[in-house]
């Protein structure tokens, strides 16, 4: 499974096109991804027919939320489903750098229906091991997505091993770093499925680049080519 990071109409179009499997949508992607507006969510649901996750992070200073910021955050849930969104990225913690299960609950708690994709904040954790091993008490989380911690994901490999063999029901999404240069090396040592890229696949790997169907269509081949061997 590939996922790509779309930031426009446009880009999902191309994404779709290109024959990945999924579309993260999100504003602002040089904050690492806020939630998008309305109308962007609506016409980018209405046009490609493919699943569509969307970013629900309501600013960029940190994952740690208030009680009004997590309000904010449970009507953009309800918005995005109302546009037949496929899914929400979400993530919180709290001060002590752990998952705020008292958040993460209320937020679920709206999110019947949907999937949802606990997002890097896992990776600020001193442990993301322990914090998948809480996330995999909430059936509705579906998805992970995790560089293994903080630094270069190719540093991190025996943390992501150590997540997926603790992940339960859950998929382990790998993102934060990955290219076409390291992608062979962390699929045959870790052996994931589920992948998710953003700069990697725009021109000059820039967040304000467009999206590159030829840098796709090689990380399908790369993907194809090693399911055969």
């Amino acid at each position: 499974m590939i996922e790509i990071i779309a930031t426009t109409i446009e880009d999902a179009k191309r994404i779709e096109k290109s024959g990945c499997s999924r579309i993260e949508l999100v504003s602002a992607l040089t904050e690492g991804g806020l939630t998008p507006s309305y109308s962007l969510i609506k016409n980018v649901v209405q046009a490609v027919n493919m699943p569509v996750n969307v970013m629900i992070r309501p600013h960029a200073k940190s994952f740690i939320y208030t009680q009004e910021e997590i309000q904010l955050m449970k009507e953009d849930i309800f918005i995005a489903k109302d546009l037949k969104a496929n899914g929400v990225v979400l993530g919180v913690i709290n001060e002590k750098n752990e998952i705020c299960e008292e958040s993460l609950s209320e937020l679920l708690s709206v999110c019947d229906a949907i999937d949802v994709t606990f997002h890097r904040a896992i990776d600020e954790l001193f442990d993301p091991v322990s914090g998948i091993k809480i996330l995999r008490k909430y059936p509705q989380i579906v998805n992970v997505l995790t560089s293994g911690g903080k630094g270069n994901i190719e540093n991190n490999i025996e943390v992501i091993r150590d997540m997926m063999s603790n992940a339960g029901h859950i998929n382990v999404l790998l993102g934060g770093g990955l290219n076409h240069q390291n992608i062979t090396h962390i699929r045959e040592k870790t052996k994931a499925t589920d992948y998710h890229f953003g700069t990697a696949v725009r021109e000059g790997r820039s967040p304000f680049g467009e999206i590159s169907l030829e840098k796709i269509k090689t990380l399908i081949e790369i993907k194809n080519i090693k399911e055969l061997l």
